[in-house]
């Protein structure tokens, strides 16, 4: 059973291992959408998310006897970092289980912390599935990444932290994956704050909590491929649920489009490198998904582990979701001068070209015409609508766009 005062026992006890992250006021954000909000910058804890709470708090409670043979545990990834730190900071072996699928970043950060790494499965529920097998074989100590009382007393230290920063909160919005987060926080702040307003959101590529909450009982789901990988979980803890099918008071999802613009903001007008699962919370409130108006809101933004090579990817969907990015295909005569003519229209409108392709054969290219697709910067979807409308008074036909 998770107890306040245990949290706050965990706060004084981690006071000097992790940090105590900032509470934000983004300007941005609240006019966006209607509130005063503040993010909770986890993305800049140690590890690169608020992991290595429940982690450390967890590691540091075992015994001697149970510290002997290591430990061992399951992860995407976030996970997995807070684990091999604190076993770092604890001197303690460690073995990590990953998806295959694991971004290559977070798989070298956990071996960079020390930890011993096998990928296995395609899921974090396929790797906890294979962590269990292999603990009953080394006789290690198994860290749950959710469904632990010291892990969500741990994550329940961030709740502490936003009513210190933030007394008059209104609501807080988490993120939820496995629950362990949004478990520990609800007990922090309900338990003396129970008129604040906590609500979780889930990326609706994987919504195992709230399949859960309207079957009664935790409930493993069907899911699809994600970007917020970290909330990729296909099946709640029971401990994780029976906390928040008690407190939560709402549960809320975002898609991928909606993630991809939230971070493309935050990395763009925030200055924060925030991961899928770590930009979920915000593109909720953003995208206006939850009913608050006018309130102090605090947003927890649990991570900021991001594969290099993913970034431009996130940044050109973002674009894209934002209407700053523009590609269309249209046919024109294969002539000298006919590409010009098109530039020309283009630049009067102001629109940047990034790149231009002229495919000459194809089901519906006739000789003498040319598919020709460019793709360009634009500043808005107005703008968007301006080009096109412009080549379509010119006479071409846009045969395609997106």
């Amino acid at each position: 059973m998770i107890h306040y005062e245990d949290i706050l026992k965990a706060r004084e006890h981690m006071r000097e291992v992790i940090h105590e992250t900032p509470l934000d006021y983004s300007s941005l954000f609240s006019d966006l959408s209607n509130n005063d909000v503040y993010l909770k910058l986890e993305n800049l804890q140690k590890t690169g998310s608020f992991k290595v709470r429940g982690a450390y708090n967890k590691i540091s409670s075992l015994s001697g006897e149970e510290r002997k043979n290591g430990v061992i545990a399951a992860s995407a990834g976030n996970h997995a970092q807070g684990v091999a730190y604190a076993c770092r900071m604890l001197h303690i072996p460690c073995t990590i289980i990953m998806p295959q699928g694991a971004p290559l970043s977070k798989v070298e950060a956990t071996r960079g912390y020390g930890a011993t790494v096998e990928l296995n499965g395609d899921s974090f529920d396929d790797a906890l599935a294979y962590v269990l097998e292999l603990q009953k074989q080394t006789g290690a100590a198994f860290i749950h990444a959710f469904d632990d009382d010291a892990v969500i007393t741990g994550q329940g230290t961030m709740g502490l932290e936003i009513l210190d920063q933030l007394p008059d909160v209104d609501a807080v919005v988490c993120p939820i994956g496995g629950g362990g987060l949004m478990a520990g926080t609800l007990k922090a702040i309900k338990t003396t704050h129970p008129h604040v307003k906590v609500y979780g959101v889930q990326a609706s590529a994987c919504t195992s909590m709230r399949q859960s909450i309207e079957k009664k009982v935790p409930t493993l789901i069907e899911s699809i491929p994600t970007m917020a990988d970290g909330i990729a979980v296909k099946k709640p803890g029971k401990k994780t649920y029976d906390i928040i099918e008690k407190y939560v008071d709402g549960l809320f999802e975002v898609d991928e489009k909606e993630m991809a613009r939230t971070m493309m903001l935050l990395l763009e007008r925030s200055k924060q490198l925030v991961e899928g699962s770590g930009a979920a919370a915000l593109a909720a409130l953003m995208y206006k998904k939850i009913p608050l108006e006018n309130k102090k809101v605090a947003v927890i933004l649990s991570g900021g582990n991001v594969d290099v090579s993913f970034i431009s990817k996130i940044i050109e969907h973002g674009l894209m979701e934002s209407g700053r990015y523009l590609t269309l295909k249209t046919l024109i005569q294969d002539k000298p001068g006919r590409l010009q003519d098109i530039l020309e229209i283009v630049a009067k409108l102001q629109a940047n070209v990034v790149n231009i392709h002229q495919q000459r054969v194809g089901v519906k290219v006739f000789p003498g015409q040319t598919q020709l697709q460019m793709s360009l910067e634009t500043k808005d979807r107005e703008h968007i609508k301006e080009v096109i409308k412009e080549l379509q008074k010119s006479g071409y036909e846009i045969t395609e766009f997106f």
